[in-house]
């Protein structure tokens, strides 16, 4: 096979994730509100994938031009705009689609043609009372720099008033969604109570377009049109001595406000003479995407639609079920002192690793806290637990990563609050990003001092805990604990030599470490002992490690994946992965975790990470991985994993065709996995419950 054939392009490979969670908006199993939710997350996946994805494509072709390089990247960015046209146009039939599936329902997303004269006129009484503050028009003037202003991956309303014998002129008016709900629910005559009727903000301003120009400009008419406008996200640090990381950060994130576009959306309806006026005024280059389309553009907030119907239309809930190991103790000190505890969410709840930074915020035995966060809610109980134990006279140090995409503003703000609040707060290096998930707490007990440690697969984010999966493991194994500690040193000064035998660390050992579990596997597999790996990771692109994995199935091992998004690697062709086996699961929940197991000649070795096998993640972050020494927690995972090799509803087959075919039932049970595991979870701690109160009695 040639390189060409070896690889899935990972622009491709991620558009075909994408589309996967579009299935799920069209599976008329998923209850009718969580289908649009689906659309939202398509949407807001997509306006990603262009600020980054199709991003990078584009610079790889202007640095060719300049410079001579990816001479493929042309090629692969007309694949990219004909896959996205095609996953549009799936898109606006389904939205379609599910209008008419909740008018069923009596549900009603309406627009402003369709509204009553009793609802028009409540609308504009709301319009004028509550909404017209937020709302100043921009008057677009041929000497103006739109892109200085206009922001990235906004919904806008490009407004064209006529009168006759002049030129039209134009004004843009952002949709104002972050002060303003983006769905209002109209009132309705009586009589009509059953029916639920809500329309769009945007409608809303269409609707009252004479409310805000009427007055000022002298028209005959007035129309809007939709328009959205999604720029690059990178960004290059600027590396002057006298500057910080944070000023430097602060200064980027100005940069990426005045980043050139890589996509224009525009309602397809717009005058063609008033597109062409604004791709003008955005400097719209040949490389850029630009997507007629609907009406509304800003589909991401439909992630957060509104159930205005009974329950049954959207899922029901899982009560977050409590870990045994914490609750049959008097604290979180004590559990973890005990035995290695692991949490799953969102099947677990994450009150036990916020108790646990609380309790030790006021633990008159802790002396010190060091955590390091990438993501956490915006108003987050464990940043506020620092803050606490600051106060109360521990040495708490956080990590805070500044360069955390999309995240950024936030974390600045956040590294302020907590300097503030005298925390020593450390930002690491420029260009080597922190995406480990730990916390050491040092403790002193009448044995001396004993550290406990939380490794995790996770961000220690309230919310997204709620509906990512992802593992948490909490240990006071001093083997463990002595090398977290060395990560935060490493943090510290990252230049220092450092040597860790059991933690799988980017960048000093992970390449090395996971290259030697592989070739361990292959040397088993030769020998004809118990030989096998089974993955499970977000994206798998990082071509060493593909190889190897086709080396290893070349050579006998029999590898199972499951991969949520990217995935390069080709499963089952003959001759180079005929011993591959790859699924994905897209669900109501999102997979996040990352663990890898090792057969090991039937010794297995699991092991749960931070880090995707990505170049970026092995080399070019700080990533930890640990292994799980308690046999009861290996199993414990490995039945979780296989209970997603059973799934028969949520499961798609990875192939080079990208066709995203449900795993063939057959005749076995229909395994929805998520489920399945709650309630696997849910008899474990039972038992675990029963099990501590035996002993207790005893």
């Amino acid at each position: 096979m040639s390189a060409d054939t070896l690889y899935v392009d990972k622009e491709l490979s991620w558009l075909s994730f994408n589309e996967r969670v579009l299935q799920e908006a069209a599976d008329k199993n998923v209850p009718i509100i969580e289908r649009v939710r689906f659309l939202g997350i398509f949407s807001s996946n997509l306006d990603e994938f262009y600020q980054v994805r199709f991003a990078d494509v584009k610079r790889r072709i202007l640095i060719n031009e300049e410079q001579g390089g990816d001479s493929k990247a042309k090629e692969l960015l007309s694949k990219i705009q004909d896959k996205v046209l095609k996953l549009n146009q799936d898109f606006d039939h389904l939205y379609n689609d599910i209008l008419l599936e909740m008018a069923r329902r009596h549900i009603f997303l309406v627009n402003e043609r369709q509204l009553t004269e009793y609802q028009q006129n409540w609308l504009k009484r709301h319009f004028v009372s509550n909404l017209l503050p937020h709302i100043t028009p921009i008057i677009l003037t041929d000497d103006m720099d739109v892109l200085s202003f206009l922001k990235d991956a906004y919904s806008y309303l490009a407004v064209e008033m006529k009168k006759e014998g002049q030129p039209s002129r134009y004004a843009l008016i952002e949709i104002p969604t972050d002060e303003i709900e983006r769905f209002i629910k109209v009132p309705e005559p009586k009589g009509k109570r059953r029916r639920k009727t809500i329309i769009l903000l945007d409608n809303i301003i269409r609707l009252c377009l004479d409310e805000i120009f009427s007055g000022f400009f002298d028209y005959d008419s007035v129309e809007a049109y939709a328009m959205k406008m999604t720029r690059d996200a990178e960004y290059d640090l600027t590396n002057e001595v006298d500057h910080s990381l944070l000023e430097n950060m602060s200064d980027s994130l100005d940069q990426r406000l005045t980043a050139l576009p890589v996509r224009f959306v525009y309602q397809r309806d717009m005058p063609q003479d008033m597109v062409k006026h604004i791709l003008d005024m955005l400097k719209i280059s040949d490389y850029d995407s630009v997507l007629p389309g609907a009406r509304y553009h800003n589909f991401k907030d439909f992630i957060g639609f509104p159930n205005v119907g009974m329950k049954y239309l959207e899922n029901p809930q899982l009560p977050p079920i409590e870990s045994a190991d914490f609750t049959t103790n008097a604290n979180a000190f004590d559990a973890i002192r005990q035995r290695d505890v692991l949490l799953y969410y969102p099947y677990h709840t994450f009150r036990h690793m916020t108790e646990l930074v609380r309790q030790a915020s006021f633990d008159p035995k802790v002396r010190s806290i060091r955590i390091n966060i990438y993501r956490v809610a915006k108003n987050s109980r464990i940043i506020n637990s620092m803050i606490d134990a600051a106060n109360n006279g521990k040495r708490v140090t956080v990590v805070v990563e500044l360069q955390a995409r999309f995240d950024e503003e936030a974390n600045i703000e956040w590294a302020r609050v907590l300097t503030d609040a005298g925390v020593k707060v450390v930002f690491g290096t420029p260009g080597l990003k922190i995406h480990s998930k730990l916390c050491l707490i040092t403790r002193r007990e009448e044995d001396g001092l004993r550290e406990y440690a939380h490794i995790g697969t996770g961000n220690f984010h309230e919310k997204t805990a709620r509906i990512y999966t992802d593992f948490s493991l909490f240990t006071a194994d001093k083997s463990i604990t002595s090398e977290v500690r060395k990560v935060f040193n490493f943090i510290e000064n990252p230049y220092k030599p450092v040597k860790f035998s059991h933690l799988i660390v980017s960048p000093r050992n992970s390449r090395s470490r996971i290259y030697r579990l592989i070739e361990r596997e292959i040397e088993h597999a030769k020998n004809r002992r118990k030989a096998g790996i089974t993955l499970k990771v977000n994206n798998l692109v990082d071509k060493g490690l593909v190889d190897l994995l086709y080396k290893a199935s070349n050579e006998g091992v029999k590898i199972r994946i499951i991969v949520r998004g990217m995935c390069s690697l080709i499963p089952g062709v003959r001759g180079l992965s005929h011993n591959i086996k790859a699924i994905s699961i897209v669900d109501r929940f999102l997979e996040h975790p990352r663990v890898f197991t090792f057969e090991n000649g039937g010794d297995r070795d699991v092991y749960i990470s931070s880090a995707d096998w990505m170049t970026r993640n092995i080399d070019n972050r700080i990533e930890v991985g640990a292994p799980i020494k308690d046999e009861r927690l290996k199993q414990r995972i490995m039945d979780i994993l296989e209970l997603q090799f059973a799934d028969r509803a949520k499961a798609r087959v990875i192939d080079k065709e990208m066709s995203n075919a449900y795993v063939k039932r057959g005749n076995r049970k229909k395994v929805r996995s998520q489920i399945e595991i709650y309630d696997y979870l849910k008899q474990v701690e039972r038992a675990e419950k029963r099990q501590a109160s035996k002993q207790k009695n005893e």
